[in-house]
């Protein structure tokens, strides 16, 4: 890309690329062999203030706890993981989350969207919504709704970032 007219690079990353690429580099500490979720919350001063993936909580072995999707409740991976959602509201810098914005690889379920409410978050920016016809995302939608919670699905201006974590590069 040729530089804007006064030097600049004009390719650099918009606000909200940049924001759901931390999401999803948070994502990928995730061990759920099915589904990497990260999430990445932003104050009104563009700065971020708490980042979380799915996991177990901590002190919980990800060695001897399932993964699995499916069996009897207690043999899966529901009743012990915590979202990245909510992983990324407790890791978030003391403080008040009030008319921050979320950023999240999917649209929240609706244990997620109570602990959102409930600390504030003014916003929530997802990528994709692929359970968007099951009873949790539609509880989701209207706890939102009812909240005043803004949603909205993400349109990234780039479809790749590259990191190279090599020296040199």
């Amino acid at each position: 890309m040729k530089p804007a007219a006064s030097g600049k690079r004009s390719d650099y990353l918009s606000w909200d690329d940049y924001f759901m690429a931390v999401a999803l580099l948070s994502a990928k500490r995730s061990k759920d062999p099915n589904t990497q979720v990260g999430a990445c919350i932003v104050n009104r001063q563009k700065r971020i203030v708490g980042v979380g993936y799915n996991g177990f909580p901590t002190g919980c072995s990800d060695d001897t706890l399932p993964w699995c999707r499916e069996g009897d409740f207690l043999d899966t991976k529901y009743p012990y993981v915590c979202h990245a959602e909510l992983n990324a509201v407790l890791n978030s810098v003391p403080g008040n989350l009030t008319n921050c914005i979320l950023y999240t690889a999917l649209f929240p379920c609706n244990e997620c969207a109570k602990v959102i409410i409930q600390a504030g978050i003014q916003e929530v920016v997802y990528l994709s919504n692929k359970y968007v016809d099951t009873d949790s995302v539609r509880a989701a939608r209207t706890m939102f709704d009812q909240a005043g919670v803004a949603c909205r699905q993400l349109s990234p201006s780039t479809s790749m970032v590259t990191i190279t974590l090599t020296e040199g590069a």
